[in-house]
């Protein structure tokens, strides 16, 4: 199905992707324990083993999502936002397609994510399990803790 967004690889470089991430790190920091924070900063971002898409409608930014390369065969989900005024609009199920598209051209054989386990997190976990993925232990460095959820979907 084609977006009625514009999806994007993206540099990080533009001021509002620079903000929406700054935003994003700042809300994960203000509902998740210091040590239950997954989410990844712009230079981490930048990395060789992550890319990078933003979503747009014109000149505005709606989100973003980014793939880690785990392995050739496993991709993780990372740092998929939404700006707050076009939440419920299907940008989020957008980029999952996106990126779901990426790790089949990349030869993966499944996606993961880490995402919170708490009430706050409850829209991302449905988005999630909406589009398929299911529940699944700690893969990867992270370890079992109680305000992370983990999923994975098979390609």
């Amino acid at each position: 199905m084609k977006s009625r967004f514009e999806i994007r690889e993206d540099d990080l470089s533009g001021d509002a992707i620079v903000s929406l991430l700054s935003d994003h790190l700042d809300n994960m920091h203000s509902i998740s324990p210091p040590g239950s924070v997954h989410a990844l900063g712009v230079d981490r971002l930048r990395e060789p083993d992550v890319t990078f898409w933003s979503a747009w409608q014109g000149n505005e930014l709606l989100g973003c999502a980014a793939l880690k390369e785990l392995d050739a065969e496993h991709g993780e989900v990372k740092s998929m936002r939404t700006v707050e005024a076009h939440r419920g609009k299907g940008v989020a199920f957008a980029l999952l397609e996106h990126l779901t598209e990426i790790g089949r051209q990349r030869a993966y054989k499944r996606l993961s994510l880490e995402t919170g386990s708490t009430h706050a997190f409850e829209a991302a976990r449905s988005l999630y399990a909406r589009y398929g993925f299911t529940s699944c232990g700690p893969f990867a460095d992270y370890t079992e803790d109680p305000h992370s959820a983990f999923m994975r979907m098979d390609l």
